[in-house]
């Protein structure tokens, strides 16, 4: 029986991602992801599905990022009934993250009515709020290394990841192609293993080592054949041990000064990272403690998800201290309604504000930001990549007036960058993850990464590992009957 699997999103890029393996008489699909970022890529949303998705059996997904699961309303809205398997806590941020996701398709279709600038009449959403919910309605949660039975001599099992609450790479388990296994002796030696199966593993986004709040990325399992992410296959991050620095040193100057601390900070993974480093620093008598706002909805939502999960395997155990489990110092404040944040604005320094958007493009930080960015007692800590184009790129470049709800206003405000803050595995903390592995895979595929990077880690992997390794094209599909 010929397995086959197909390539339909992120590949030769970092979004979409999407698989659908082919064996066993069944169509299973891997993450069902958005694309994001320029518009070529925004538009392949709205393409054609290149299989039916009635006729897909059931869809396995990594975890919650939008590039990963985003589509999954699309899947539903275009007649997929089947069940979605998850770990738990990423059935609890699909349940978060796909409602906005529809709610901001809703409004950005609203707006385009609003503002006649569509090319349909009228414009219409991806998907809505209740294709969001009809989705939800298909999630059924797993056990972490546990093995799911798919029928038909197909199983799966997921191990965590390292990238975010509930993220985890898939083992897909089938029957092999022929009687005998070459000689490599796959199953050898793993009890989880019953001989005669072949294994195909998707890493998802893989995590990175001794990084705070998670947990290192399991080791790779033995596998016939991989897929594996290369988001940052050609680059290497700053030491994590610089972050904790990186944070005091420019903290500690700012509330000499008396002044409040703007951290914008995406909502989930990166808002919590944020807090537990902050929690460790107040602790231990390197910062002290002063307030804490966290001023998102969104952020406050999905930090009440990783409280609720704090005793999972995802997490560090560093959450554990004295019986109790936090993500927080000791003086913080969930900021939900309007009317807090507004309360915000009367509030002297030191204190620190964390919130929404991370590149300063939207939200309520924006407001903060306008009050904030011409008192050169105040500092904003700009926490991850900011893309060319944004408020945040603009004030990294040293810009000295942006412009804010139609306002020009000067920044007087200091502004700096923390980096080492990615949660994705960089050059060689994927190399190191690859060696994990008891065993080298008999094919791997480089998926989510751009070109240059993933061109680059195959090239790597074939010169100092022998690897047998390829960059598959988008909606490219290949038989994997020689490898398994």
């Amino acid at each position: 029986m010929t397995a086959t699997l197909g390539f339909h999103g992120a590949a030769r890029t970092v979004t979409g991602s999407r698989y659908l393996l082919e064996a066993c008489g069944q169509r299973t699909v891997i993450d069902a992801g958005l694309f994001q970022g320029l518009k070529e890529l925004r538009e392949l949303n709205w393409r054609e599905p290149p299989f039916p998705a009635h006729k897909i059996d059931q869809v396995l997904l990594t975890h919650a990022h939008i590039d990963h699961a985003g589509a999954l309303p699309l899947l539903a809205k275009r007649g997929f009934r089947g069940p979605i398997y998850c770990t738990r806590s990423t059935l609890e941020l699909c349940r978060l993250l796909l409602i906005d996701s529809a709610g901001i398709h809703e409004e950005d279709a609203r707006y385009a009515n609003k503002k006649g600038f569509s090319k349909h009449k009228p414009a219409l959403p991806l998907y809505t709020v209740e294709d969001a919910k009809k989705a939800l309605e298909l999630f059924e949660a797993v056990d972490h290394e546990t093995w799911l039975d798919l029928g038909k001599g197909l199983r799966a099992r997921f191990q965590g990841a390292g990238h975010i609450l509930g993220s985890c790479g898939i083992e897909v388990r089938l029957p092999r192609q022929t009687s005998s296994d070459g000689g490599r002796g796959r199953s050898a030696g793993d009890p989880d293993v019953e001989a005669g199966e072949a294994a195909v593993f998707f890493s998802g986004d893989v995590g990175r080592y001794d990084m705070p709040l998670h947990r290192d990325p399991m080791p790779m399992p033995r596998c016939d054949v991989l897929i594996c992410e290369s988001t940052y296959g050609n680059r290497s991050h700053e030491a994590a041990s610089s972050i904790d620095e990186q944070l005091s040193t420019p903290l500690l100057a700012t509330f000499e000064r008396k002044g409040t601390v703007l951290i914008p900070a995406f909502a989930v993974g990166r808002t919590q990272q944020i807090t537990f480093i902050l929690r460790r620093l107040m602790r231990d008598g390197r910062l002290p403690e002063v307030p804490l706002h966290i001023d998102s909805p969104m952020a406050v939502d999905a930090t009440s998800i990783y409280s609720r999960h704090l005793d999972e395997h995802h997490l560090d155990s560093d959450v554990f201290e004295d019986g109790r489990t936090s993500l927080f110092p000791n003086q913080v404040e969930l900021c939900r309604s309007v009317q807090d944040s507004m309360r915000l604005n009367d509030l002297p320094g030191p204190r620190i504000i964390i919130s929404a958007s991370g590149m300063l493009t939207a939200g309520r930080v924006l407001h903060h930001l306008k009050r904030l960015v011409g008192d050169r007692r105040n500092l904003v800590l700009l926490a991850g990549y900011q893309a060319p184009g944004t408020r945040g790129r603009a004030m990294l470049q040293g810009a000295r007036r942006i412009r804010i709800h139609g306002r020009n206003l000067e920044v007087r405000a200091e502004c700096q960058s923390m980096h080492g803050l990615s949660a994705h595995a960089d050059r060689e903390e994927l190399l190191r993850w690859v060696n994990s592995a008891p065993a080298p895979p008999r094919q791997a595929f480089l998926t989510h990464g751009e070109p240059e990077a993933a061109f680059a880690l195959a090239n790597q992997l074939r010169r100092d590992l022998g690897w047998s390794v390829e960059v598959p094209e988008l909606d490219e599909r290949v038989e994997l009957d020689a490898w398994l």
